[in-house]
């Protein structure tokens, strides 16, 4: 039996010696790669995102200098991240590949849009956007999500699909915060081009023109915009509103997460 048995051991020791040779150890480089691109859960009826970042790591490709440099508020992009952060721990949405922030404390005037690649961190546009007839003139002072008040929604928005309206190429975009912007899709309201986005309407009239309540952009470069951030990707709309600031569940993640545990725990407990 023991003549048997060590020619075996030989022989297998023999292939694991060549299979090591012909199968090298991975880097270390390319498995922590692995490690920092893995695809996030998503529900089953969502596309797959396989270069969406993990959530724990929305805030920290941003880049925050770039962002800064390009007259993102620090305050402003906190918020930001943080209540995107918080949809995707909570569940309301899956991880997005883009953010795209609207900051309507400055005026129209001002390139006041930026979109951000959250696959890089960097600052993909900075725009000029209008806001709502309803909203103000050249400074943004009133918000609402009813219908027919042509006011300009706060809060947090998805991008979804595309199509050729009224205003040529458009993007439909679902609200995500019920009394502040979840009546989107109703009320029509959508990122489109206008020819009023301009820098030259925008000198002569002393304001941008105003839509109806949609995110409007120059015409030159809303089709590249829409292209970009279609399908998955975030808005946040921003302005220090003390209602929403005080109410946006996405705002108050901790709030949230208790609230989360609280439902589940009582359907998990047995009537009695």
């Amino acid at each position: 039996m023991r003549r048997r048995v060590i020619p075996v051991l030989i022989a297998a020791v023999v292939c694991l010696i060549g299979m090591a040779v012909l199968w090298p150890e991975r880097p270390l480089a390319a498995a922590a790669q692995d490690v920092t691109t893995a695809v996030p859960w998503e529900p089953a009826s969502a596309e797959p995102n396989v270069s969406a970042p993990e959530p724990e790591h929305l805030q920290s490709l941003v880049d925050v200098t770039a962002a800064e440099t390009a007259g993102v508020s620090p305050a402003v992009l906190q918020l930001a991240t943080s209540a995107v952060t918080c949809a995707v721990e909570s569940g309301d949405i899956a991880t997005p590949p883009t953010l795209t922030l609207i900051d309507y404390s400055k005026p129209s005037t001002e390139p006041r849009l930026w979109v951000f690649d959250l696959r890089t961190g960097q600052v993909q546009f900075h725009e000029l956007v209008a806001h709502g007839k309803g909203t103000g003139d050249n400074l943004a002072e009133h918000f609402s999500d009813d219908m027919n008040s042509h006011q300009s929604s706060l809060g947090l928005f998805v991008t979804r699909d595309t199509y050729v309206g009224n205003n040529g190429y458009s993007l439909r975009l679902d609200g995500l915060e019920p009394g502040f912007n979840s009546r989107a899709r109703e009320r029509a309201i959508v990122m489109h081009g206008a020819p009023y986005v301009s820098t030259e309407f925008a000198s002569k009239q002393g304001r941008l023109g105003r839509s109806w309540g949609c995110p409007a952009l120059r015409e030159a470069v809303a089709h590249d915009v829409i292209d970009f951030v279609r399908g998955g990707g975030v808005v946040f709309s921003y302005y220090p509103d003390q209602a929403w600031l005080d109410r946006s569940r996405f705002l108050h993640c901790d709030a949230t997460r208790t609230g989360l545990k609280a439902r589940a725990g009582a359907k998990a407990t047995p009537a009695a």
